[in-house]
């Protein structure tokens, strides 16, 4: 065949037109790819940071939060609460936190970023029971007569104060651990995040 009857315009139409169905059917292809990029909510689950909007939590108040499948309190301390912290001191195993079950931000009086808000793993450093929170107002004959308010671990007795520290002489050899975490403004808590993170 010769150059001259070749329909150098339908040859282009022909090359565009094929090269514009085959990067849709490509696109096509590649959305399920695409999709299973995100993680899964299993993977969510076994580590993705945790969103919490702490400027509903009153004085005093606990909520619970669920971050790798484990309980985590947080808890807006009252000046009275913070005060307890001195006041218990003596009576504690680790009263400096020098054991590392916390971060370096958080290895301080309380245990804490921000010390009005306390954040703790809720698992009992014993054998892995949960504590119940047990403010000062409630004094109890089994967490015993100089209590400042905590943490009290019906299971086997373990005590903790209010910023996760282990009582001397209970089961629980090491305070409560402190997971990592940062405050994205003055109202959110991004737990699973360390400080200085996006």
């Amino acid at each position: 065949m010769s150059k001259e009857g070749v329909d150098v315009g339908r040859r282009r139409f022909l090359t565009l037109t094929t090269t514009a169905v085959g990067a849709v059917g490509a696109g096509f292809a590649a959305v399920p790819f695409l999709a299973s990029l995100p993680p899964s909510e299993r993977a969510k689950a076994l580590g993705a940071p945790v969103t919490i909007d702490i400027s509903k939590i009153e004085p005093g108040q606990q909520i619970i939060a669920v971050w790798r499948r484990q309980p985590v309190w947080v808890i807006r301390r009252t000046p009275q609460m913070l005060a307890s912290l001195e006041q218990v001191k003596g009576e504690l195993s680790d009263p400096e936190s020098e054991m590392p079950q916390q971060p370096d931000y958080a290895r301080n009086a309380a245990r804490a970023i921000k010390p009005e808000y306390m954040v703790l793993k809720g698992v009992c450093t014993h054998l892995g029971c949960s504590p119940k929170f047990r403010p000062v107002e409630t004094r109890a004959a089994d967490v015993g007569t100089n209590w400042e308010g905590g943490f009290f671990c019906p299971c086997h007795g373990s005590k903790f104060d209010l910023a996760g520290r282990v009582y001397k002489d209970v089961p629980a050899p090491i305070n409560l651990q402190v997971p990592p975490h940062r405050y994205a403004d003055d109202k959110t808590l991004v737990i699973g995040e360390d400080q200085g993170t996006a």
